[in-house]
């Protein structure tokens, strides 16, 4: 067996034909053997990346099938140039199709209402945004909207803005003529419109793995449907909790069992909620991962205008807002009044919002168009020395019917070391203009009272002392409007998405 294997070893290595370049051969051996598994590691990249790319294609062709989008040939011919920044109007709709009258009540043959809406204006810089929220009630006029037989309506005045919506009377409700609306009331144009129903509110709410709320107070059924003749059972208990799917529909619906039971008041609470949303929605991480099933959650119920009707437009939008600073994220209503039953618009503090958007200012003052240098171009004007009013007694007259107006040019006052001396109404609710009246010798103090009321007048008095009469123009500005353009009225009452969730949930 020895002498066998031996030989035949010989044999193998006669026959075997020596290499030509000794050990050379060995190494292109090698190199042969590293180029085919090469070879075969990029054919499998390049398949996982072909069927990932034909996965993430599915993805955006669900997705695309999920989208409605509205006529473009309803949107006014005659519309504001386009301005800086970008503004978006969100309306939620309580329409009863597609399986919502299941979640929200009422006939599902009835016809789509607006049942909130917003216009949310994101600053150049696209670090700040602000969302303006229009109450269903309010008077406007409703410039001519297009109808379902291609006929147009006229304008209608003094008319309740969700009556916009219902034009044409079908079921999934009218967002062009709404768009038509709201840049006929703010001279804004706007860029896209996105209309969100309770079925695509409900399912969002679900994915995100629920949404904090707070409630000041215990909720019963009484409180979200006043037509109950008891007060039914428990819905939320009073402080913070996490809401989702019904539950979340009925926070945001409930109207009568808080505050002064008014829209206004649900307005707020809607506005907590949007910014609840907006915080947790930005801690799991605007990546397309994250955003891919909030996306199908929330196009299945979603109808947009025709710039918005493609998944990679929509998510090419969402992932422009991630760095918009939670902070700087705010929530305002337009300006108004109760006229009766309605809601009444406050002028001029409305076009004075309007007018700071279109230059997109924030409504503390700051340029937010994102060119170099605007920063310091729109700090307020300063003078050389800091106003103090130490030492400077002043008296206060509310000269309008706006309640409350005394005591907060009172605090305004005192923030700046003046002694306010009292506060009362005026002799008259009429006075158009702020008048700051001050005694001999007293001039130069008044003009001191007058950096806190830009536009008031100063008139000599035959008594001593220094007395401020409030006018409509201080209700529509106030201290800050000289500054930012943005009355007082809206700067105060404006929250922030990282507000304390409890606070600010309610008029009355």
């Amino acid at each position: 067996m020895t002498t066998s294997h031996s030989a035949a070893s010989a044999r193998r290595r006669r026959t075997a034909p020596a290499p030509r370049d000794g050990g050379h051969h060995h190494v292109r051996a090698g190199r042969r053997r590293r180029r085919s598994r090469l070879r075969i590691t990029l054919v499998t990249v390049l398949s996982v990346l072909v069927l990932g790319a034909a996965g993430l294609g599915w993805i955006f062709f669900e997705l695309n099938g999920n989208i409605d989008t509205f006529g473009a040939d309803g949107i006014s011919g005659d519309r504001p140039k386009a301005a800086k920044g970008e503004n978006v109007l969100v309306i939620g709709s309580d329409a009863r199709t597609g399986g919502n009258s299941a979640l929200g009540g009422g006939d599902k043959d009835d016809i789509g209402r607006s049942d909130t809406a917003f216009l949310l204006h994101v600053h150049a810089d696209r670090r700040h945004a602000v969302a303006v929220s229009i109450p269903r009630d309010t008077l406007v006029t409703i410039p001519p909207c297009k109808l379902p037989d291609g006929s147009w309506t006229r304008t209608r005045t003094n008319t309740m803005f969700n009556a916009a919506y219902s034009v044409g009377q079908t079921a999934k409700g009218s967002p062009a003529c709404t768009q038509n609306t709201v840049e006929e009331l703010t001279g804004l144009r706007v860029d896209h419109t996105v209309v969100v129903d309770f079925k695509g509110f409900a399912e969002l709410t679900d994915v995100v793995g629920g949404v904090k709320v707070c409630l000041p107070q215990d909720i019963h059924q009484k409180d979200l449907d006043p037509n109950r003749t008891t007060r039914g059972k428990l819905l939320f208990g009073k402080g913070e909790q996490t809401v989702s799917g019904q539950k979340a529909l009925d926070y945001v619906r409930i109207r009568h069992g808080i505050g002064d039971g008014s829209d206004i008041g649900r307005i707020k609470r809607q506005q907590a909620f949007v910014a609840s949303l907006i915080t947790r929605v930005k801690s799991d991480g605007l990546t397309p991962t994250k955003l891919l099933p909030l996306a199908d959650a929330a196009t299945k119920s979603m109808t947009v205008d025709p710039g918005l009707g493609s998944a990679d437009k929509l998510i090419s939008f969402a992932m422009s807002l991630r760095d918009i600073d939670l902070h700087n994220t705010k929530f305002v209503t337009i300006p108004w009044r109760y006229e009766g039953a309605r809601v009444a618009i406050v002028q001029p503090a409305a076009d004075q919002l309007w007018s700071a958007l279109r230059a997109d200012r924030t409504i503390d003052g700051k340029d937010a168009s994102g060119k170099k240098g605007a920063a310091a171009a729109s700090a307020p004007p300063s003078t050389d020395e800091p106003l103090s009013g130490d030492g400077v007694a002043v008296a206060v007259y509310n000269g309008t019917t706006t309640r409350g107006l005394a005591a907060r040019a009172a605090a305004t006052l005192a923030d700046h070391d003046f002694t306010v001396t009292g506060t009362a109404n005026a002799s008259s609710q009429d006075h158009a203009d702020t008048v700051i009246e001050y005694g001999p010798g007293q001039r130069s103090q008044a003009q001191s009272v007058a950096r806190l009321f830009p536009g008031a007048q100063l008139h000599p008095a035959s008594g001593t002392g220094i007395s401020v009469t409030l006018g409509r123009s201080y209700t529509a500005g106030g201290p800050a409007a000289e500054a930012t353009g943005v009355p007082t009225t809206v700067t105060d009452d404006a929250r922030s998405a990282d507000d304390d969730l409890c606070s600010n949930l309610s008029y009355g």
